[in-house]
């Protein structure tokens, strides 16, 4: 089975009240644990690149990562270039055998980022390729993503129909509430249901996405300052917020700090209490298992995307 785009998974997520996980990945034990996890459950998938992993592991190692995935698994997976700065990351990423790619001219006013978005779409669907755009801004730090406070904006549910219409990209990332990285709140995290219901109705059967909905498992981030971390204050999307989210518009959601909290809790443990181990395998092996874990969870009690394939 070849890679595929999200079209499929996100008309079947729409229609059966569920949404489909992206999940970061970053080096071959995050994709074989996000991979293992979508096995067991039989659940479609998203594995996506951040600018930061393209820096660090080359598109090419990751793609062909992704392809042996597919082979030993055969799941339905689509790869996406995850906050794409501009229209030649974009154009690179198809390149590179992308399926999906994310371009984020959400910075930039209304018209700018309609222009820049058309012109991405035109050229990823001349090469089959799907996109996704970003209206509104989410605080806070991930990667090369860095909003503050004051520079995040809730999305304007009266600038949804223009820009999908305008554009023609197929999926939309919208600003209701979360925030990137670990440090999302500093009091009770509230979603703007009322504006994810307006867009629905603006947008009858568009899939939406949210990004910055990792939850912060409070049991990963116990472990890490058990084991000499300093993580206080760390507070992410209760999974009730984001499963109410699933069942609505929602079709696909990202996840990436609670893969990377899942991945550093595992080795720090297994250091401490394996002090003299060095070899690689034997701290990124229970890394890898925690990851399995952390998607299980995820796809059964926050997406619902099990048995779905």
């Amino acid at each position: 089975m070849p890679l595929v785009t999200s079209t499929d998974m996100f008309k079947k997520a729409y229609n059966g009240g569920y949404a489909i996980g992206a999940f970061n990945v970053n080096n071959m034990e995050i994709i074989q644990g996000i991979v293992e996890a979508a096995k067991l459950e039989r659940s479609p998938l998203i594995l996506q690149v951040s600018a930061g992993a393209r820096k660090y592991a080359n598109p090419i190692y990751l793609r062909k990562l992704v392809e042996a995935a597919i082979e030993d698994s055969g799941l339905p997976i689509c790869l996406h270039l995850d906050h794409g700065e501009s229209y030649d990351i974009c154009v690179q990423s198809i390149a590179d055998g992308f399926t999906s790619v994310m371009i984020d001219a959400s910075k930039h006013p209304l018209s700018e980022n309609i222009r820049i978005t058309s012109e991405v779409v035109k050229y990823a669907h001349d090469h089959g390729v799907v996109v996704e755009a970003e209206l509104g801004r989410l605080a806070g730090v991930e990667d090369d993503v860095n909003v503050s406070k004051e520079d995040s904006s809730y999305t304007d549910p009266d600038q949804v129909q223009e820009f999908v219409s305008k554009t023609g990209v197929d999926s939309l990332a919208i600003a209701i509430g979360t925030s990137h990285g670990a440090y999302k709140f500093k009091g009770d995290p509230k979603l703007r249901f009322d504006i994810l219901e307006e867009v629905a109705k603006r947008l009858p059967g568009f899939p939406i996405v949210l990004h910055g909905a990792s939850s912060v498992i409070p049991e990963y981030v116990r472990t890490i300052n058990e084991f000499g971390g300093m993580m206080s204050g760390a507070k992410g999307v209760p999974e009730d917020m984001l499963r109410k989210a699933a069942s609505m518009a929602v079709c696909k959601i990202n996840i990436d700090s609670d893969l990377r909290l899942a991945c550093t809790a595992a080795i720090r443990k297994h250091l401490a209490e394996n002090p003299a181990h060095f070899d690689p395998r034997q701290y990124l092996g229970p890394a890898r298992t925690l990851i399995t874990e952390c998607v299980r969870h995820k796809i059964v009690n926050v997406l619902g995307s099990n048995d779905k394939i």
